[in-house]
């Protein structure tokens, strides 16, 4: 089989970081920045950036109506930071959730911690190094949503059915297990169609 198609959005933000990991990880990686790049997509993931900036691309674009598709018809996708926000109810309305903006503070509140991610770095797997930029958390959900990490009890990490976000940048750390995961929802999809 061939590797899978995995797109990045790429109006903004870290996207070469992630589309590295792609690759390394065996994807084929196409940056997206016009609705024509969505097609024949496995996966996307939206990295992150400026959320404000990125809707901001998404409206000049035509992006928004597509990414929605892209999400109803069952296509995986990875959140990061920023990516998680574009995902959320008050964005693109893709997840049953709602990200507050900034939670841990601006620019110099930035950090980086220790994490035990579900089904990611559960015992005795090490802890999962999570990179906090300006970053966001899951300030509410719908019951669908399976949290996966937490920081002073508030989500940081969740999945909802083949769609996965993190608050942190995993593309930062040499860690790959977030976009394996992802990856894991991919392959999972392909199974089932090629069946």
């Amino acid at each position: 089989m061939p590797p899978p198609l995995i797109g990045v959005l790429a109006l903004q933000g870290d996207f070469e970081a992630h589309a590295t990991v792609l690759r390394r990880l065996g994807a084929d990686v196409r940056e997206v920045r016009v609705p024509a790049d969505l097609a024949g997509l496995e996966g996307l993931v939206v990295p992150g950036g400026e959320s404000t900036t990125m809707t901001l691309g998404i409206e000049r674009e035509g992006l928004a109506q597509p990414l929605r598709d892209l999400a109803a018809g069952g296509t995986p996708l990875l959140g990061s930071c920023a990516g998680l926000i574009m995902l959320d109810r008050e964005h693109l309305r893709v997840m049953d959730m709602r990200a507050e903006r900034n939670a841990f503070g601006r620019q110099t509140r930035s950090f980086e911690a220790d994490l035990e991610v579900a089904g990611v770095s559960d015992p005795p797997a090490r802890p999962l190094r999570g990179v906090f930029i300006r970053a966001p958390w899951i300030a509410e959900h719908g019951p669908g949503m399976e949290v996966l990490a937490e920081i002073d009890g508030h989500p940081v990490a969740a999945r909802e059915g083949n769609k996965v976000v993190v608050a942190f940048h995993t593309e930062l750390t040499g860690d790959d297990r977030v976009h394996e995961l992802f990856l894991a929802a991919v392959a999972c999809r392909r199974a089932g169609a090629s069946s």
